[in-house]
């Protein structure tokens, strides 16, 4: 048994640098997107990436931090992580709410089961139900820990999954709709405006670029946002040889995870 395994390890792995070296070769042709794989770091399930920093958690919900080439183990264990002007926050498999303090993770009050620090200092984020919400910039920026204020805003809607940006936060709901609403730092909000398209996980970066991921393993990117057109003018495809599952996007570096694990950097 333990010599099949070995084998079926020594395959997986032949085949996949194979996949590897095609999709790299295929992408940079196609749209020259030059992607890399990440090599000193496996099985990664989620990551972000927001003003120069990379976080990531994997499949065995362990999180990480990316420093130089070097991916640093931070302490606690986390389904969900991310980094933006919010800071460092991350939720585990409890659905419960941390926020990266001094080193250590400290708890905060409330339940969700995904959320976004790359808002202008404020997080969203959304529970079990699907119900989405926010804390303003003054609770993000002033939690320290237990006895701090943590007064979490519902908006309106259903959703999945959401991530802010500077001209908005975009979100997509349970049927894989997109959406796109105006968000201030204390949560105030004109509702969610409905975008064509479907994706099954969205991100926005830090300049204000939209990447997201459709249920098909696709990657698309918005064409055409700017301060006055937030919503851009319509979706381009960034081809990939393989399924993606998470995507994230920061100055000028394109992370993505591949539905069997693998993580590729790719710049353009």
């Amino acid at each position: 048994m333990l010599a099949q395994l070995g084998i079926d390890h020594q395959v997986r792995s032949i085949i996949s640098s194979s996949l590897l070296a095609v999709c790299s070769t295929h992408v940079f042709v196609s749209i020259a997107w030059d992607c890399q794989e990440v090599v000193n770091i496996k099985n990664l399930m989620q990551i972000d990436a927001g003003l120069g920093q990379v976080v990531a958690t994997d499949t065995s919900q362990i999180p990480y931090y990316l420093v130089g080439d070097e991916w640093i183990r931070l302490p606690g264990s986390l389904k969900h992580i991310t980094v933006g002007p919010a800071g460092i926050w991350g939720i585990n498999k409890a659905d419960s709410i941390h926020k990266y303090v001094a080193g250590n993770w400290v708890q905060a009050a409330g339940l969700l089961k995904q959320l976004d620090a790359g808002g202008e200092q404020f997080i969203v984020g959304a529970n079990v139900d699907d119900t989405p919400y926010c804390l303003t910039r003054s609770a993000t920026v002033g939690y320290k820990g237990p006895g701090s204020p943590l007064p979490w805003t519902g908006l309106p809607g259903s959703v999945k999954y959401s991530s802010c940006g500077p001209f908005g936060c975009w979100a997509v709901n349970k049927n894989d709709d997109i959406y796109l609403m105006s968000l201030n730092q204390d949560c105030q909000n004109n509702g969610w405006r409905h975008i064509d398209g479907k994706l099954s996980m969205i991100e926005v970066a830090t300049d204000g670029s939209v990447f997201g991921v459709n249920s098909a393993g696709q990657v698309y990117t918005r064409d055409g946002i700017t301060a006055s057109k937030p919503e851009g003018t319509g979706w381009s495809n960034v081809p990939m040889c393989m399924p993606m599952k998470h995507v994230t996007y920061d100055l000028g570096r394109l992370w993505v995870i591949s539905n069997s694990g693998f993580t590729m950097v790719c710049t353009h």
